[in-house]
């Protein structure tokens, strides 16, 4: 099992590259199970473990595919007879449940394990079932698997809202189902995220007609049952930068910047940060696709809400969290999207940080200085919260169980040290026996 070694206090200055978006990639990679050719995706993070795990499930569903030297994927459906995806690789991720809706639309059934991921609280699937039941699937829950069944499916009008507000992924495998319907599917209360935007210009792309994508109503014409006359064809498709990184980077580059210059971004997608970057006086300068952050000693004290895009992203709810551990007084971050994303809240504290968690909120005494610890994630984005803490505190920082980082991060350790950050990953077994 690996972690990270950090000796914080280093100042980070120079650019970072951004990868392709992980949340983006994935739906786009369980839609190509509705293409009929061969399909090329560029941009793709391949080193993710989430990207590798995603690819391994597609291939148990009858896909080949091949990772080219550029990081581009190039897939091709040989096998349409399995329409299981199994506990033993679902149970390791959430978005692998958008197996369900391609092989609805293309397969006429599925047997997906309901899936696992990060621990961020409870994210149950009621919404994704209850869309394929308004398309005219019959669904059921049965020893673990969501169990669905569609001879034919029929476009309708879904509501996707659920209690915390749209439901990203839910929205994603209905548009893909929808693909597969006879007539229109409206999608009422749809997630707004560019991820969802990314799913509708790949569908597209293989010749769905998606309209609305970035707003609360989506509209799709199906083309009914696929496969056979009604064939969907294969393309090139990029995929977009990833925001959550993009976003992590500028914070990192706040909380310990020099000046860091962020490559290859879409601002637009981050302009909840970029306003709160700017309220608690940290200066960004926006390029048409760079961000440059420069670090400052202390921030400006915030009360802020993570809520469904545009508003600020729970992702990195975390990231901003060690942020404001140098603020000059009392934060208050409240996650009106994942209220128990919390975890990392006790690891914090093992750097000096002085935090508590009351209800959906915690509240931040910024000022006290940190100092290295040992400290453990719990999941993706608690991980580069850990990460951003240990670059400026002193001493010493070990941060174990960075298997969660690596579901989202391409090589942070590499690009950290470009900046300047003095990280190391490292064996735990391999250093446990250097320092006995």
């Amino acid at each position: 099992m690996d972690k990270f070694v950090i000796h914080g206090g280093r100042k980070l200055n120079g650019s970072v590259k951004i990868s392709g978006s992980k949340n983006g990639s994935l739906p786009v990679l369980f839609s190509t199970l509705l293409s009929d050719g061969p399909v090329h995706l560029s941009n793709i993070p391949t080193e993710l473990r989430d990207i590798r795990l995603s690819l391994e499930i597609l291939q148990s569903l009858g896909a080949e595919y091949q990772i080219h030297p550029d990081g581009s994927v190039m897939l091709e459906v040989t096998d349409s007879a399995s329409t299981t995806a199994d506990y033993e690789q679902v149970s390791k991720m959430r978005a692998s449940i958008c197996c369900l809706g391609p092989l609805l639309a293309r397969r006429g059934e599925a047997r997906v394990s309901l899936p696992g991921g990060c621990s961020i609280g409870d994210r149950p699937v009621e919404l994704h079932t209850r869309g394929m039941e308004a398309l005219g699937a019959e669904v059921r829950i049965e020893s673990g698997y969501v169990v669905a069944k569609a001879p034919r499916l029929r476009g309708n009008t879904v509501y996707l809202s659920g209690p915390m507000g749209p439901t990203v992924l839910g929205t994603q495998n209905v548009m893909m189902a929808a693909a597969g319907a006879e007539g229109v599917t409206v999608i009422e209360g749809a997630a707004c995220e560019p991820e969802v935007q990314a799913t509708a210009g790949f569908l597209r792309a293989i010749g769905i007609v998606v309209e609305g994508d970035g707003t609360p109503v989506i509209r799709i014409e199906g083309h009914g049952r696929l496969g056979g006359d009604s064939c969907l064809a294969g393309c090139d498709y990029e995929i977009p930068p990833d925001r959550i990184e993009t976003g992590t980077y500028l914070l990192a580059g706040a909380i310990a910047g020099g000046e860091v210059v962020v490559e290859g971004c879409r601002p637009s997608e981050n302009s909840a940060l970029l306003d709160l970057l700017e309220r608690i006086g940290v200066p960004v300068e926006v390029g048409e696709s760079t961000l440059t952050v420069r670090g400052v000693e202390s921030v400006t004290p915030v009360d802020i809400a993570m809520l469904p895009y545009p508003a600020f992203p729970t992702d990195l709810q975390g990231p901003l969290m060690a942020l404001m551990c140098l603020g000059r007084g009392v934060s208050l971050i409240t996650d009106k999207v994942f209220p128990d994303r919390f975890n990392h809240l006790s690891e914090l504290r093992r750097f000096g940080a002085r935090i508590r968690k009351e209800g959906p909120s915690a509240i931040i005494e910024g000022g006290a200085p940190l100092s290295g610890a040992t400290v453990m994630a719990s999941d993706l984005r608690a991980s580069a919260c850990l990460v951003l803490a240990g670059l400026v505190a002193e001493g010493r920082t070990e941060v174990t169980r960075i298997y969660h980082l690596e579901r989202g991060y391409e090589r942070m350790e590499q690009k950290l040290g470009q900046l300047g950050a003095d990280v190391e990953k490292m064996d735990e077994k391999i250093d446990e026996r250097e320092m006995a």
